[in-house]
């Protein structure tokens, strides 16, 4: 990849050289599938395309300061996206096969693995389809699964700063005991709407309350949330809220810089006694929240233009064993190459 410009690179989709694949048919999966095809060929009727039988995943590979390339809880993705497909009655991939998926996309798409020190990586998009044709909604017999990658840039490309975060409070993200906790398709889909209300206002992210009763802090967009005072992290406890692994990790790391470790029902009342919020994920690792603007009520909540010693240290700390700067004491890397 001469002439790349690695640290340009936004968060968006570039070919790379090939894709891996598993069909699911007749019982069974089938062996795996390399491929440099970018498309695929389906029936117009697969049951995906009409009922939603949709489900994917996000990790990135890390170039290290070591030269090694690492993959991060890879074995925590390859769990959730069980969990997905048996939300979804979809036929289950075993660990193994979606473990080793990622390692052979990145294995061959080395070359497209930003150098250390660009702030870009390797993200990878496992997605799994029902394929079955007919109408009606049932589960789907047979599916496809994919996994690809595409080289990202840094999500903050002049360092971690603070962004600005809308309440909406007439659209909701997902209804308790629906498929909010599984990383669904139809879960984006429902947050477009309101997400581009915010834009519009100049928000850069939409924070829902819960379904029921419209009182607690749920998720941040397609992040999760967490808030920091006296002390303590803590983080919404919901059947609605997809389990981020990215969260799994700052707890822990939470915990490890002293800080005691609560996830419960954050009711949004709360928020002025914050003294650091933050939404994190996958694609930016931690994004501080400076501001707070509910749009019904007209009520706002600011944290300051400058990132918290906290949310700094937490997103230092994770992105130190990610690039093999710090001991991964938890066995969270998996080293590819």
């Amino acid at each position: 990849m001469e002439n790349t410009d690695w640290s340009a690179l936004g968060f968006d989709y570039r070919k790379t050289d090939c894709n891996v694949r598993y069909t699911y048919t007749d019982g069974k999966w089938s062996d795996m599938i390399v491929t440099e095809d970018e498309y695929i060929h389906m029936h117009m009727s697969a049951s995906c395309l009409h009922y939603g039988i949709e489900l994917f995943e996000g990790l990135k590979a890390f170039r290290g300061v070591d030269g090694k390339v690492r993959l991060f809880r890879v074995e925590d993705n390859a769990r959730r996206m069980q969990s997905s497909a048996k939300r979804l009655c979809l036929p289950v991939p075993s660990v193994e096969m979606i473990v080793n998926a990622c390692i052979e996309v990145v294995k061959r798409n080395e070359r497209f693995i930003p150098p250390y020190g660009t702030g870009a990586s390797l993200y990878l998009r496992p997605v799994m389809f029902g394929t079955t044709v007919g109408l009606g909604v049932k589960p789907s017999k047979e599916a496809l699964l994919i996994v690809y990658c595409s080289p990202v840039g840094a999500y903050f490309k002049s360092g971690i700063a603070p962004i600005r975060v809308a309440i909406d409070r007439e659209q909701d993200r997902a209804a308790p005991r629906g498929t909010g906790d599984v990383k669904v398709g139809g879960n984006y889909a429902a947050s477009l709407l309101s997400g581009e209300k915010g834009h519009e206002m100049g928000y850069s992210n939409i924070m829902y309350l819960d379904a029921a009763e419209h009182k607690y802090i749920e998720e941040c967009g397609a992040a999760n949330f967490f808030g920091i005072k006296e002390g303590k992290y803590i983080t919404p406890k919901s059947p609605s809220v997809l389990p981020s692994i990215t969260n799994m990790s700052l707890r822990q790391l939470a915990a490890d810089m002293g800080l005691e470790v609560e996830q419960r029902h954050i009711p949004v009342e709360e928020l002025p006694t914050f003294e650091e919020c933050g939404a994190c994920g996958t694609a930016a690792v931690i994004s501080p929240i400076g501001y707070i603007y509910d749009m019904q009520t007209g009520e706002s909540y600011n944290y300051g233009d400058q990132v918290g010693k906290n949310c700094l240290e937490l997103y230092t700390r994770l992105q130190d064993i990610q690039y093999g700067r710090a001991e991964d004491k938890y066995g969270w890397c998996t080293i590819v190459l």
